[in-house]
């Protein structure tokens, strides 16, 4: 899409803003379309997107996030920061209960911690600055850090620190626990049912501590596996919401256009989404970097952002997407160039063995680039066969290394320290996880300079120490970094006040209302 025509929408959407100062309405149903269908809903467990966007509004997390990334109150109504930096104290909101009644306390949130150490890789690394967690009382946690650690107060979001029922999982098998399949969480909306293939369905919390919210009774995610389809859905009044990602790009300007629809690019903030391929470096072609170096170079990701995901996109230059701090282009360069691909391959004695590569099941957008990129890599001598596979397949494979090139993209969470060292240090190497480092690149010096750039101050030194991590990084190629990515949400305009948080429709839909 034109910048122009995309700014055209996104200005458009400024005539939702006279809404947000009505009186929000109370009552009515919301069907929006989830793209595809979760693995899961337990966000302590699953990190996948559409698990956090249905689950971020059944879990909740101790802080939420303005579109410019500042703490606002959730579980944790206030908090206090030590003049050292190393002590912070949150004050939990009382009369907070469980779906199932039981009340929420700072037992809770000690659990969830060294719960969230074992099945979260996010969690795991955020938390790795952290001496000690101590509740004094019901309703106070304090927090106490080896060193400062700047970032610390970003790492409180329900999906990278999603609360979860002491009373439900202590002493279990939290990969068997039956609560993984009915999810209980203290947030705005319940979980009801799920009919597989066909609809998850949420219902208003009616014991919601936020008095009056929230206002919608409840929530449809539509399951709707063809992409034409979800268009169609929503073109006849099926679905209200189109979440970013939930149509193919080429839908994306007509559907816009269609009578009571607005369009907003927000809610992405806290994410800033990076594609890239992860590559096996553990044994074969691809533990050699020039090979590695070589997929670079074969790629066309011009092509790709302009003709796959029209112009909704911008070529990554490494690990950190341009809207995070700290980041750099001063890097290597890796421009389309078949014949220097060619080249590296030779140089690395390659030799035509078979190269598995693993697209996204995420629709017919990822199924074509997938195309593409092998494609591309075919055209340089490289012999790949594609290895198809549904999501929760996808993410087995990948969890237990079993793939050589694989399709992802992963949230960056405003700061190097919280969305980009936890996918390169060799610390967060562990099998049967899909969101860590799961190419195996083992870097002693980039452990280094991820563990100080946590650390330092002033911010002239972080910004020193993840420069140079960035240009090591882009000259090792452990992934294959591909594509800044934008998601355009679309909905009917009788639905207000959905996009108030820098993770948007992932905690949205307790502060929504329809205008009916």
């Amino acid at each position: 899409m034109p910048k122009r025509v995309l700014l055209g929408l996104l200005l458009a959407c400024g005539l939702m803003a006279p809404a947000l100062a009505q009186e929000p309405k109370t009552g009515g149903v919301i069907n929006a379309v989830i793209q595809p269908e979760p693995p899961g809903l337990m966000l302590a467990m699953i990190q996948n997107g559409p698990t956090q966007m249905v689950s971020g509004n059944i879990f909740e997390g101790l802080l939420r996030y303005s579109p410019k990334l500042e703490p606002q109150p959730e579980l944790a109504e206030s908090w206090s920061v030590s003049e050292d930096a190393k002590t912070y104290t949150f004050k939990l909101r009382k009369g907070v209960t469980w779906h199932d009644g039981k009340p929420f306390t700072a037992a809770d949130v000690l659990f969830s911690i060294e719960m969230l150490k074992q099945t979260h890789a996010r969690a795991r690394t955020n938390l790795a600055q952290v001496d000690k967690v101590e509740a004094p009382d019901d309703y106070t946690v304090v927090f106490t850090l080896k060193q400062p650690f700047g970032p610390f107060l970003g790492i409180f979001e329900v999906g990278s620190m999603p609360m979860v029922p002491k009373h439900l999982y202590e002493g279990t098998d939290f990969k068997t626990n039956p609560y993984n399949n009915a999810p209980v969480g203290t947030g705005p909306f319940m979980f009801k049912e799920w009919q597989k293939g066909s609809f998850i369905r949420l219902v208003k919390n009616p014991n919601y501590y936020e008095k009056g919210k929230p206002y919608i009774d409840e929530i449809y995610w539509q399951i709707i596996p063809d992409a034409a389809a979800r268009s169609v859905a929503y073109e006849t009044g099926k679905v209200d919401v189109l979440p970013g990602g939930s149509v193919e790009n080429f839908d994306v300007p007509r559907l816009s256009k269609l009578k009571d629809t607005c369009v907003t690019g927000a809610g992405w903030e806290f994410f800033s989404p990076l594609a890239w391929l992860w590559l096996n470096n553990r044994q074969g072609p691809l533990a050699d970097k020039r090979v590695r170096q070589a997929i670079m170079f074969a790629i066309d990701r011009d092509f790709a952002k302009d003709v796959i995901w029209n112009g909704l996109g911008k070529v990554a230059t490494g690990p950190s997407s341009s809207a995070i701090k700290y980041y750099t282009d001063d890097v290597k360069k890796y421009p389309y160039d078949p014949a220097k691909a060619k080249a590296l391959l030779k140089e690395a004695g390659y030799k035509g063995e078979k190269i598995r590569l693993l697209p996204l099941a995420y629709g017919e957008t990822w199924q074509r680039w997938g195309e593409a990129v092998k494609q591309n890599l075919q055209d340089v001598g490289m012999n790949i066969e594609t290895i198809a596979t549904d999501v929760a397949g996808g993410n087995q494979k990948i969890g237990d290394w079993d793939y050589d090139i694989a399709f992802t993209y992963l949230y960056q969470y405003g700061d190097p320290a919280l969305g980009v060292g936890r996918n390169y240090i060799s610390s967060n190497i562990a099998k049967g996880q899909i969101f860590n480092n799961v190419e195996g690149y083992v870097n002693p010096e980039i452990d280094q300079l991820f563990a100080d750039g946590a650390i330092a101050t002033p911010d002239s030194k972080r910004k020193e120490i993840y420069e140079k991590a960035q240009k090591i990084l882009v000259e090792d190629v452990p992934v294959a970094w591909m594509l800044e990515l934008q998601f355009p949400t679309i909905t009917r305009c009788k639905v207000k006040n959905l996009i108030t948080t820098g993770i948007g429709v992932n905690d949205g839909f307790k502060d929504a209302w329809l205008d009916k």
